[in-house]
C-alpha cells in the first residue's frame, strides 16, 4: 500500500513535466505519451530502489534517456528544429494582459520572436535552458538529468542567455529585456 501511495504522489507531481519535456524532445504528442507511460512504468518498477527525495532528478533523467533512445532508434536527428509551443501550457504567458488589442498583438509578436530565438539555440544550450528557465530545475538537477558537470550547466546557461540577448537586442529598450 505504501508503494502505491508513493507512486500516486510521484505521478501527480511529475506527469505533466515528463509529458512536456518528452513533447519538447520528440515533437509528437503520441510519442510523448508513450514515453510518459514508460517513465511511469519504470518508476513503479523502481519505487523501492531510489531515494524518494531525489525522485524528480531520477524521473527526469529517465525521461531524457528514453527520449534520446527513441530518437536514436528511429534514426531521427537530435539536431532537429524544435518548438516549445505546447497546447497544454504557454510558458511565456503574461498574466497582466490589459485586454488592449494592440498590446495583445504586440505580446503575440514578442512571444513568437522569443520562441523562435529559443528554437535557434544549439541543442547543447537549449536543453539546459528549457530545463532551467521553463521547467524550473536547479543547476544540480540539470547536471544529473543531462549527465554533465555542474559547471557545464552554468556555462551553457550563460551562453544561451548571451545568444538570446543578441537575438532579441532589437526589443531591449522597447519591450521586455
Amino acid at each position: 500500500m505504501l508503494e502505491s501511495s508513493k507512486f500516486n504522489f510521484l505521478v501527480d507531481q511529475h506527469k505533466n513535466r515528463i509529458f512536456n519535456y518528452a513533447l519538447y524532445m520528440l515533437r509528437n504528442k503520441m510519442d510523448a505519451e508513450d514515453i510518459t507511460q514508460e517513465v511511469m512504468i519504470r518508476t513503479w518498477q523502481n519505487i523501492n530502489k531510489f531515494n524518494f527525495y531525489a525522485a524528480r532528478a531520477w524521473i527526469m533523467r529517465t525521461t531524457h534517456n528514453l527520449c534520446i533512445d527513441y530518437l536514436r532508434r528511429n534514426q531521427l536527428s537530435f539536431r532537429r528544429e524544435t518548438t516549445i509551443d505546447n497546447e497544454d501550457e504557454n510558458y511565456l504567458e503574461d498574466k497582466s494582459n490589459d485586454g488592449n488589442p494592440a498590446n495583445v498583438v504586440n505580446k503575440k509578436m514578442i512571444d513568437t520572436k522569443i520562441k523562435s530565438a529559443i528554437e535557434k539555440l544549439p541543442e547543447k544550450l537549449k536543453s539546459p535552458f528549457v530545463l532551467y528557465e521553463l521547467e524550473g530545475f536547479k543547476y544540480r538537477e540539470i547536471s544529473k538529468i543531462l549527465d554533465v558537470p555542474l559547471n557545464t550547466v552554468k556555462v551553457s546557461l550563460l551562453r544561451a542567455r548571451k545568444y538570446l540577448q543578441k537575438e532579441l537586442k532589437e526589443y531591449k529598450n522597447d519591450q521586455f529585456i
